[in-house]
């Protein structure tokens, strides 16, 4: 029996960890991949404190992982099948075991959203990507297109634009909800080219992508962008399905939780890029783990 079980390893269930080990409380955590979540896999990170210069988002999420171990944070990488959140005891069952414990901390963090456009799925490995950190050296020198309009739209064109010949960004409204300083940046990148007012209507090619279709929203005009890569940088959708029925969401499917980091459930606890909040960030997911940690230390046994 764990005092505390955290599922995910993002940056808000790794300092979940750290908080609940350093505080006494017998701790596992589960992560179906590699520790760190999206962090793990953001090519550089600025706006972190603490770090005068860029750091990788690898390094840091290696560095939070060996901390939440060595405060002595019991880790397994193991598949979540289903939850029991309800009961006095909560139940966590894995593609290999059942683990039980007093409270839980939900940190299983959000996916990348689709578009569900003609070609998407059919062309993913095969130049359509969710993680242009993960796939863009694959098109280095290469012509790619960018689909979305906020900081990880704009992030991602950035990133591309260091190795990529031509970066498309294309947006369906003539206004970006990025931040200015970014949206700025990109304007003063010559192989950045804006593609606004304008929805994806496929992906095309046969074995591999070859161009993507858009629609200018106000003239009606198609164009085919010749690109071999398409990156899909439209929003995150909350890892929440398991939970569904038990723990109170949101709208949009994330959870509803107090600023203790408290969902409607006793004892359950929720930090991260899966809560309902203004603002999801590695540091306000960091501050998130801190909060549930510590709500987590008061549980009523």
């Amino acid at each position: 029996m764990y005092d505390v079980i955290i599922a995910g390893s993002g940056p808000a269930g790794l300092t979940a960890a750290i908080y609940a080990c350093r505080s006494g409380l017998k701790t596992l955590l589960v992560e179906r991949a590699f520790a760190g979540g999206q962090m793990a896999i953001s090519h550089m990170i600025d706006n972190y404190p603490g770090f005068e210069h860029e750091v990788t988002g690898a390094a840091l999420a290696n560095s939070m992982k060996l901390q939440a171990q060595r405060s002595g944070a019991d880790m397994v990488t193991e598949e979540i099948r289903s939850f029991e959140l309800l009961g006095d005891v909560k139940k966590i069952e894995t593609s290999k075991n059942t683990y039980e414990g007093k409270a839980v901390i939900l940190a299983m963090g959000a996916e990348p959203k689709k578009l569900c456009i003609p070609g998407e799925e059919e062309m993913i490995g095969a130049g359509v990507s969710y993680c242009a950190t993960c796939d863009g050296a694959f098109f280095r020198d290469g012509e790619v297109a960018v689909i979305g309009g906020g900081n990880t739209a704009v992030e991602d064109a950035l990133y591309l634009a260091k190795f990529c010949k031509k970066i498309y960004l294309v947006h369906r409204r003539d206004a970006f909800r990025a931040s200015p300083s970014l949206v700025a940046a990109a304007k003063e990148t010559d192989n950045i080219e804006f593609v606004l007012d304008s929805i994806a209507l496929s992906v095309n090619g046969e074995y591999a992508v070859q161009s993507l279709s858009v629609r200018n929203s106000k003239t009606e005009e198609e164009r085919q962008l010749f690109v071999t890569g398409v990156f899909f940088a439209v929003g995150q959708i909350p890892k929440t399905k398991l939970i569904e029925g038990q723990v109170e969401l949101d709208e949009a499917g994330y959870i509803r939780s107090d600023e203790g980091c408290k969902t409607n459930v006793r004892n359950v606890f929720c930090a991260g890029d899966i809560r309902t909040k203004p603002l999801r960030q590695i540091v306000t997911a960091v501050a998130d783990g801190a909060v549930a940690a510590t709500a987590a230390l008061g549980f009523e046994i």
